[in-house]
Parts: structure tokens; C-alpha cells; sequence
């Protein structure tokens, strides 16, 4: 049923696949699946923000991201899951529907951890985005 499995992971909030990569794992072996691990970034490269960064900095943080998620993968993700590293720029939850399109995945399996409003409560504003603004399934791990 699915093929590819796209999982957005903050590498520095352990709520953002606390629960969610359990369930993406068992997905993934029980159709033989392929894990997308997607990290967004803000963009540095935005004129206003990236006036108050060294030039550098973004392909800085690209290859310390690009090191903590390799490291995530070969920690929390079994060697028999065929999986791909993606690190995307911009806002989570365009970043996260725009990497999906691109990679064609069948599956978006993300945790909602967020609460800051009532909305929130429900499912978390990333989340909530993906939900309404994806064109493909979007699973919720609570």
C-alpha cells in the first residue's frame, strides 16, 4: 500500500519522533517501504534574517544537520529500512508538504507535540498545516 514514508524529525525535540518513528518503522517493514527522514531549517538566506549572519552560515548549519541527522538514522533506524536523509529550507510545514511532492511519498507519518493555543491541542500547528494543505495521506502519532 505504501512505498515511500516521509517522517519530519526536529533533531533537537525528541517529541517530534518520539512516537512517530516507531509507527513509521512498522510501516515501513510491513510494506516493505522505503523511510524518508525530512529536518527543516529555517531560511538564513532570507534578506531581513540573513543580514545578521556570517555568509557562511547556512551551509554551516546544513552540514551540522546534515551530521546529527546521519547520526539520528544509524542510532534509531534499523539497518533492514532503506532510508534517505533530506534537510529542506523554510517553514516546517511548507517544507515538509514541498519534500513530500518532490519525493513522491505516499505516507506522511508526523507527531503533534506543539501546544500553544486551543488549535494546538488538537493537533499542533505544524501538523495541522501538513493535514490540511497535503495532497497525500498524513498520519498523526499522538
Amino acid at each position: 500500500m505504501y512505498t515511500k514514508i516521509l517522517l519530519p524529525v526536529d533533531l533537537n525535540e525528541e517529541a517530534s519522533w518520539e512516537k512517530a518513528l516507531p509507527t513509521a518503522l512498522a510501516l515501513c517493514h510491513s510494506f516493505g517501504a522505503s523511510l524518508h527522514v525530512v529536518t527543516v531549517l529555517p531560511d538564513y538566506r532570507m534578506p531581513l534574517v540573513g543580514s545578521y549572519f556570517p555568509k557562511d552560515f547556512a551551509e554551516k548549519a546544513h552540514e551540522a544537520v546534515s551530521q546529527a541527522q546521519h547520526e539520528f538514522i544509524r542510532e534509531h533506524v534499523p539497518e533492514d529500512v532503506t532510508v534517505q536523509s533530506v534537510i529542506v529550507d523554510g517553514s516546517p510545514w511548507e517544507a515538509i508538504i514541498k519534500a513530500a511532492k518532490q519525493l513522491e511519498v505516499d505516507l506522511i507519518v508526523m507527531a503533534s507535540h506543539n501546544k500553544r493555543k486551543f488549535a494546538d491541542y488538537v493537533l499542533g500547528p505544524n501538523a495541522e498545516h501538513v493535514v490540511h494543505h497535503s495532497k497525500m495521506s498524513v498520519m498523526i502519532v499522538r
